[in-house]
């Protein structure tokens, strides 16, 4: 399978918001990050691509089958972590994987246990007390534990301290030297992103801005700090975004090489998102 989720000119509308011709894919054997600012269509891009939406238009198809219409052998494929905890908060871990056991064909109770012992999450107390960086780790074990080929995250990390957030993503690649295995992860820490990512989905209010391999993507882009009297020599078309400053400018393009004279600094995926989204143009 050449990609395991691929979309196609997808819409939906809402009284204030609507994804508009959404379409990109996720090659099988990657890690697709997924980007965008809070309202810019990405937790909406997700629940259609689980069927938990329909869309008005448009086709999805996640692991080769219509996502309003996914089997349950394809469900059990794929782990979902969303950005809160979907289990019941009344019971403890060990009453969660009684659970979990009864609805996943899959389910490996010492692979959960194990990974909740890593967690260093405890077992009898109830997820209703645990923080919200404990919440996602639960779910995160919960997620690998029916032994998916795709996970879906949406801001997997969110909550974690920074030692628990290099756990986490160590985990991710663990996953990924399967090459059957892939992720979608939506995230607002984008220096994550930089660490595992292969691949980069950018949406702006609920258009795709670009879908590129992370390492083209901040190889192609530069910061170009400036004089005003330089700032007028770059055309406006080579000006993707920009910052004006009292003493200098910094204009974010796709066309550095135009302008040799002119410090050019490389990106983070985080500049690149801002610039794009905010700028003084």
């Amino acid at each position: 399978m050449e990609n395991c989720i691929e979309l196609k000119n997808v819409t939906r509308s809402y009284n204030k918001f609507a994804l508009k011709d959404v379409s990109f894919a996720v090659p099988t054997g990657s890690v697709m990050g997924f980007i965008g600012e809070n309202g810019a269509g990405k937790s909406t891009t997700i629940k259609a691509l689980l069927g938990l939406i329909r869309p008005d238009s448009g086709s999805i198809t996640v692991l080769g089958e219509d996502a309003g219409k996914l089997s349950p052998e394809t469900k059990e494929k794929i782990g979902v972590v969303f950005d809160s905890l979907t289990f019941p908060r009344e019971l403890n871990a060990k009453q969660l994987d009684k659970v979990l056991s009864g609805i996943y064909k899959q389910w490996d109770s010492e692979k959960f246990f194990g990974y909740l012992t890593r967690f260093e999450l405890p077992l009898n107390k109830k997820l209703k007390s645990f923080s919200r960086g404990m919440e996602m780790r639960v779910s995160i074990a919960a997620a690998l534990s029916h032994d998916p080929q795709l996970l879906v995250l949406d801001e997997p990390t969110g909550g974690l301290d920074p030692v628990m957030r290099s756990e986490i993503l160590d985990i991710f690649l663990e996953f990924m030297q399967d090459e059957s295995h892939s992720i979608l992860m939506s995230t607002h820490i984008t220096s994550d992103l930089e660490h595992i990512a292969d691949y980069i989905t950018f949406i702006h209010k609920g258009e795709i801005v670009f879908t590129e391999e992370r390492g083209e993507m901040l190889e192609k882009h530069r910061i170009l700090k400036c004089t005003d009297e330089e700032l007028a020599e770059i055309a406006k078309e080579d000006i993707i975004g920009m910052r004006k400053g009292r003493y200098s400018n910094e204009v974010l393009t796709a066309s550095a090489e135009k302008y040799p004279h002119i410090t050019a600094d490389a990106p983070s995926i985080e500049e690149i998102m801002v610039y794009y989204v905010k700028d003084e143009k």
